[in-house]
């Protein structure tokens, strides 16, 4: 099913009551220390892309390759559940050491810290696939995949007071290259050369997977689901992502725990793989998580396209 919408004229908060611009709050004034922490970002991520050049001289024995899919999982599963599905929407509630060695795993993927990447979400939210969403879609597939992050979007306009409120994760933020810098040390003292090729081969496959949901997700796919903007159910995307790929059912239900979900053609509720919910589920049964919100069945169907 395939569904051309209307771009929307004024911003709408999915995820939050909508705020007219003129009541938006002003720009956020930075120290240096923490632009010089941020822009390390890009840096890092572009030399994972030179770096991966080295496996074509060390080669990739089978340990590198588990090395590769290991550290791609874990730090994908702490995107999607830890920044993503707890940090940023808070679909459930978990104590705060979930939350802090979450962050410190997702922050060694060289995806910035919880603060700058919750910011540039709820952005992207609140003005989605419109001019002011930092990587919106209408500007072009390179644009939504990695060009925004070259450009003086890739500033947060204003970080979230509650993340900024936790020293912990404020601290993780802004030194969010550490454990990056440290992961790459890691491997290196465990398989030299070769596995330090196998963390940058990792690190950006990571990165592209990603960077698919803010690109792929808003042009191929699709949309069983009304939302203002344009995104869409991709398949591929949401085996890569573990789940977010399901990019139509997360902006119908923002504050969702499940993105898995979507409808029949003749309107039944088909729920599709998606394992960072599993992995939610998993925390619910230890003890670790709580709160864990879904849409009903009611609101899913209400929300159906027509």
């Amino acid at each position: 099913m395939s569904l051309k919408i209307p771009f929307r004229k004024q911003p709408l908060a999915l995820n939050q009551p909508s705020t007219p611009l003129a009541s938006q709050p002003k720009t956020q004034r930075y120290s240096g220390l923490t632009l010089a922490s941020y822009w390390t970002g890009p840096v890092l991520i572009v030399v994972c892309h030179i770096g991966l050049l080295l496996a074509l001289f060390t080669g990739l024995s089978l340990g590198a390759w588990i090395w590769i899919a290991f550290w791609y999982w874990i730090r994908m599963l702490a995107i999607t559940g830890i920044y993503h599905r707890l940090l940023t929407h808070r679909a459930y509630s978990s104590p705060a050491p979930v939350k802090w060695i979450g962050s410190f795993i997702a922050s060694a993927a060289g995806q910035m810290g919880p603060s700058w990447w919750k910011a540039h979400h709820e952005e992207h939210h609140r003005f989605t696939d419109q001019p002011q969403d930092p990587h919106s879609s209408v500007l072009g597939f390179q644009w939504s995949h990695y060009q925004w992050l070259l450009s003086k979007n890739f500033i947060p306009s204003r970080l979230p007071p509650d993340v900024e409120q936790d020293i912990v994760l404020k601290t993780i933020d802004r030194l969010h290259f550490v454990p990056t810098l440290a992961l790459a040390l890691l491997s290196y003292a465990i398989g030299g050369t070769e596995y330090l090729a196998a963390f940058f081969v990792s690190t950006t496959l990571l990165f592209h997977g990603v960077a698919l949901v803010n690109s792929a997700c808003h042009k191929f796919g699709t949309t069983p689901f009304t939302t203002n903007d344009y995104s869409r159910n991709n398949s591929l995307v949401a085996v890569l992502t573990l789940g977010e790929g399901w990019h139509n059912c997360h902006h119908a239900f923002p504050w969702s725990a499940r993105q898995g979900i979507t409808l029949t053609p003749d309107q039944q509720i088909k729920y599709l793989p998606d394992f960072t919910f599993v992995f939610i589920q998993c925390l619910q049964r230890l003890g670790l998580a709580s709160k864990v919100r879904v849409p009903s069945a009611k609101d899913t169907l209400a929300s159906a396209a027509e």
